[in-house]
């Protein structure tokens, strides 16, 4: 008996094994295709609903299977996993292929698309039904049997190439680990990191410390050790990943992907891959990314360049170094914030106790969108670490499934994402509702202590919370408008806008209590954390702008093929926005994940696009109150409920008034006063 194959409500976890995976997928890919055969071979003239809607619900069964799969091979995956992860790839692109590429259903959605004038629709309606025209127009339904052919080798070599870019950079995660033995090497690292290290080696049956390139071991060693030597090692580590003489080597991957999405473009009859991915984004054009990453680098650079040179000048009247590297920066902005602001990382920790902030966010949704929480552990996990919720509304009607995994491990990427198991949806009259997780890599708890988050962390959370609210107060009819099926630029907003009541005292003081005495975090700590953050934002813009540049050379390039060297392309595509020197045995590219493995190709600019609307946001809730229920609402209904059923800015400017303008992302930054 295969469960994958059976009705659930959620995934059931418990009963899966490896084995099932694939023949679920199989057959699951049969049916899809079976539904979408019944839609051409209709003998009724093709309608919105017999059309347009039937093929938006086609693929529910695959669509659920592949969800838990892939997302399992993100957060608990295993060599026999990410085997399947390579036979599935092409079979699933193939399937997609089957869909966009098939003359008769094209037919069908073209002629729907050609009478919209005259068919009475919603807002909701039209949307899907531009869409779903442009996703077969765009995905090669026009082109002659050769093009497609030719596209059809493609996809399914992108899609082999990005899990392998992704496997790559997941093994060399997991082949370093620093072990150090004497004690005095962990000179300047706090008691928790310490015994964080200890509990590592301790699980990897060694004496000392073990230090890894998980991120709840690396930043805090990068940030508090007083051993340049040993800062430096660790740095050079974790900058080569995927860019070392072995076989997990990425740079020829690297250049595969960039290449093969340019052709695929051009087939399709775009300049360049950014030209292809931007057409459907609120920016429009990569002339416009472009044009929006220099005026903010225009502005960010002078004040980049004087907060550089003076950490660096401090850098020198602390230790006497006259040239200030990547593996300082940290360490030294950590000390020079201590001294300005005597804010320390370490003495706001215990404020932050990982239960206590959930518990805070969950009071803030509460508070802004009538939300309740339940800790309930009827529902099966794919690991023990992770939690699961009842969200209801006050009146107690069900909202949503949540799912919360905290902590580091060895099959788990780095970094944090929001995903979801099960989208929102509208169908026989039942608004089936969500099923929605974020992942995380926090510091564990160890023997004496919770685990603590850091302030970084605490903002992590947050964001991260904000994607899943996205997710869970989606109520839209058509499963592929639904949550964070939005615009890859707008799907930031309500993940960035949530972080400003991390630094707000009315919300701090919800959760933000000292995990031994009870506590609330001093007001003194409150104004301390508003002062300090601005801190280093110009460098902090500059970092972010040479990611979104160093994405839109790769995918706006219009002669990849002549690129020989990643590491000199990054280089140039970097010269605009360097403060550091730069060091040979370092690449970012072959472990950008962002753009070579997830989806935010030719779209990493979004992030700070998004930090335009979220500081204009959050401008409107500082005017009228940060818990204010009436601009709450109008977020809630114009926004998180809405997902991709209109245009971005419309939903935005119905909520706000207004279109948004950078003002406020530059005064919050401290760029103008």
């Amino acid at each position: 008996m295969n469960p994958l194959l059976h009705h659930f409500k959620t995934p059931p976890f418990s009963q899966i094994e490896e084995k099932h995976y694939k023949p679920a997928i199989e057959k699951a890919i049969e049916l899809a295709k079976e539904e979408i055969k019944s839609i051409i071979e209709n003998s009724d003239t093709p309608s919105f609903e017999n059309t347009t809607v039937a093929l938006d619900f086609a693929g529910e069964k695959l669509n659920r299977i592949t969800s838990i799969f892939f997302n399992l091979n993100s957060a608990e995956t295993n060599d026999e996993i990410q085997k399947i992860a390579k036979e599935l790839s092409p079979l699933l692109s193939e399937f997609r292929n089957d869909i966009t590429l098939n003359e008769a259903l094209f037919n069908r959605v073209k002629a729907v698309y050609q009478k919209k004038d005259s068919l009475i629709l919603t807002p909701e309606q039209t949307t899907l039904l531009d869409k779903q025209y442009k996703s077969f127009a765009r995905n090669g339904a026009n082109l002659n049997d050769a093009d497609k052919t030719e596209l059809r080798k493609i996809d399914t070599e992108l899609s082999k190439l990005s899990l392998q870019f992704g496997e790559n950079v997941l093994a060399e995660t997991n082949a370093f680990e620093m072990h150090l033995t004497d004690e005095n090497e962990l000179s300047g690292l706090p008691e928790s990191v310490k015994e964080a290290a200890k509990e590592i080696a301790k699980s990897k049956e060694k004496e000392g410390w073990v230090f890894t390139l998980d991120y709840p071991s690396y930043i805090p060693f990068m940030t508090y050790a007083d051993n340049r030597e040993l800062r430096k090692k660790f740095a050079i580590s974790a900058g080569k990943k995927a860019f070392q003489d072995n076989k997990y080597n990425n740079e020829q991957i690297v250049l595969d992907i960039v290449n093969l999405r340019y052709k695929r473009a051009n087939i399709l009859g775009y300049k360049t891959h950014a030209h292809f991915v931007l057409e459907e984004r609120m920016a429009e054009t990569p002339e416009k990314v472009l044009s929006f990453s220099n005026d903010l680098l225009e502005k960010a650079k002078p004040a980049a360049k004087r907060e550089f040179d003076n950490l660096e000048a401090y850098a020198k009247k602390l230790d006497g170094i006259d040239q200030l590297q990547k593996w300082d920066g940290a360490y030294y902005s950590e000390k020079l914030k201590k001294e300005l602001f005597s804010l320390d990382q370490e003495l706001l920790k215990p404020y932050f106790k990982l239960e206590n902030v959930i518990d805070g966010a969950f009071e803030i949704a509460n508070k802004l969108f009538d939300l309740k929480f339940e800790e309930i552990t009827s529902i099966d996990t794919y690991h023990k670490d992770v939690k699961t919720y009842n969200v209801t509304d006050t009146n107690g009607n069900f909202v949503s499934h949540f799912y919360a995994d905290f902590h580091p491990r060895k099959g788990k990427r780095n970094g944090a994402w929001m995903t979801s198991y099960k989208s929102q949806y509208v169908k026989n009259d039942v608004n089936e509702r969500p099923q929605v997780s974020i992942v995380c890599n926090f510091t564990k708890p160890t023997e004496t202590k919770p685990s603590l988050l850091t302030f970084n962390e605490v903002t992590t959370l947050f964001h991260e919370f904000g994607h899943a609210l996205h997710g869970m107060l989606a109520n839209t009819t058509y499963t592929s408008l639904s949550g964070t099926s939005v615009s890859w630029d707008f799907v930031e907003l309500p993940s960035q806008v949530l972080e400003n009541w991390c630094y707000e005292k009315e919300a701090l003081e919800l959760f933000a209590k000292h995990y031994e005495t009870g506590e609330t975090i001093p007001m003194e700590y409150v104004e301390k954390i508003k002062e300090s953050a601005s801190f280093h934002e110009g460098m902090q813009t500059l970092r972010q702008l040479s990611f979104g540049l160093l994405d839109m050379q790769w995918h706006g390039n219009e002669s990849p093929e002549t690129i020989k060297s990643v590491k000199e392309f990054e280089n140039n595509a970097f010269a605009d926005t360097k403060l550091y020197p730069e060091v040979d045995e370092n690449c970012m590219s072959t472990a950008f994940s962002h753009i070579f493995q997830g989806g935010y190709a030719a779209g990493y600019y979004s992030y700070k696009w998004a930090e335009v609307l979220d500081a204009d946001a959050f401008e409107y809730f500082l005017e009228k109150g940060i818990f204010n229920k009436e601009v709450a609402t109008k977020f809630k209904e114009n926004v998180l409920s809405k997902g991709g059923t209109e245009k971005p800015m419309e939903l935005y400017k119905r909520f706000r008034g207004k279109e948004p303008k950078p003002d406020a992302l530059l005064k919050r930054a401290g760029l103008i006063s």
